[in-house]
């Protein structure tokens, strides 16, 4: 007999949706099923058996992070299928920042009314960032809070582990100053800064189309971040990399030395990063500082790798033959005074 509480459900959580629910993501998780995964859905732990045996000594690599109140904006459109590959994407694009390898990936999703169809498509979206990341989405968590989120209203977070072989987690301190800075652009605002974003275009209509775009505001805003695995996976084969730098919340001032030693800033070539409208209608409509700008959002740099000059070209050929637009966005300095964006 199944469990079912009529106590229960007239305080507010329906225990037969949450096995609903679970019915409906089965087909999804099903589909990131890689080697190594040992459990299904249902048990209390997702199992996961890692091949070590090319690993002299294998680091476990791990992250965790949400998609913020970029989810607001997907209440207000009723579009719940592309969040969750924001919230896989800001896990795993952290992760390989240390030459890892993602392995697997759990969420938790936080919701005021368990509607089993909803979860599916954030589900849905979760499954198609492992997918994209290559790892597996191996469990977790809906819980039910009835007066703690708004019926129609939910929070998501994830957490992802990686692996990589000691010897070749990514070194900074091996950076120098002439080094370069390889940029691939981001696919939009990625999962950054939607607090500002949803505060310039409150009174916008999200639907309308627009020129300047070449789409709605609402596509443009919904479109989710860009995972750089494999693609940053196949560049630590080419070529030697140093470091490697995912641009999130702080921007270009607050991630960039994060990938660097002490002592040692960056100088940025703002005219090398392809244009994305969407920058500059945000800063003109709200009337932003491009400091500002630079401090909160990618302003279409998504992830950086820095190698040695003379590596610079292939880093950039090799990431184009992946279909990412790579470019030298800007070279290593020996200074204190922080990221010049020139």
């Amino acid at each position: 007999m199944k469990s079912f509480s009529d106590s229960y459900k007239a305080a507010g959580v329906d225990v037969t949706a949450g096995y609903e629910g679970v019915e409906l993501i089965k087909e999804h998780v099903k589909r990131t099923k890689i080697p190594g995964v040992l459990s299904d859905l249902g048990g209390f732990a997702g199992l996961f058996q890692p091949d070590i045996k090319n690993m002299e000594e294998p680091v476990l690599v791990s992250g965790t992070d949400g998609v913020g109140t970029k989810l607001k904006l997907a209440f207000s459109l009723n579009k719940h299928d592309t969040v969750g590959i924001d919230c896989v994407a800001m896990c795993v694009n952290d992760i390989i920042c240390c030459g890892a390898t993602p392995l697997f990936f759990l969420d938790y999703i936080a919701v005021g009314k368990n509607v089993p169809t909803r979860i599916e498509k954030i589900v849905s979206g979760i499954a198609e960032g492992c997918i994209q990341a290559g790892c597996a989405l191996v469990g977790g968590e809906t819980a039910e809070m009835p007066g703690f989120y708004p019926e129609d209203e939910y929070d998501l977070a994830g957490f992802a582990v990686g692996m990589v072989d000691k010897k070749k987690i990514l070194d900074p301190s091996t950076i120098t100053s002439g080094d370069i800075i390889i940029g691939v652009p981001s696919s939009g605002l990625h999962s950054n800064g939607f607090s500002l974003v949803r505060k310039t275009f409150e009174n916008d209509d999200l639907n309308e189309y627009r020129e300047d775009l070449g789409a709605s505001l609402a596509d443009t805003l919904i479109t989710p971040t860009k995972i750089y695995v494999k693609e940053m996976l196949k560049l630590q084969k080419e070529v030697s990399i140093k470091s490697l730098c995912h641009i999130t919340g702080g921007g270009l001032y607050e991630n960039i030395p994060r990938a660097l030693p002490p002592g040692y800033s960056a100088k940025i070539y703002k005219e090398a990063i392809p244009k994305q409208p969407i920058f500059k209608l945000l800063q003109k409509k709200g009337n932003i500082p491009e400091k500002d700008m630079y401090n909160t959002f990618n302003m279409g740099l998504g992830m950086c790798a820095i190698v040695a000059p003379e590596n610079a070209a292939t880093a950039v050929q090799t990431l184009k033959q992946t279909g990412l637009n790579a470019f030298e966005a800007g070279v290593v300095i020996k200074d204190l005074s922080g990221v010049e964006i020139c």
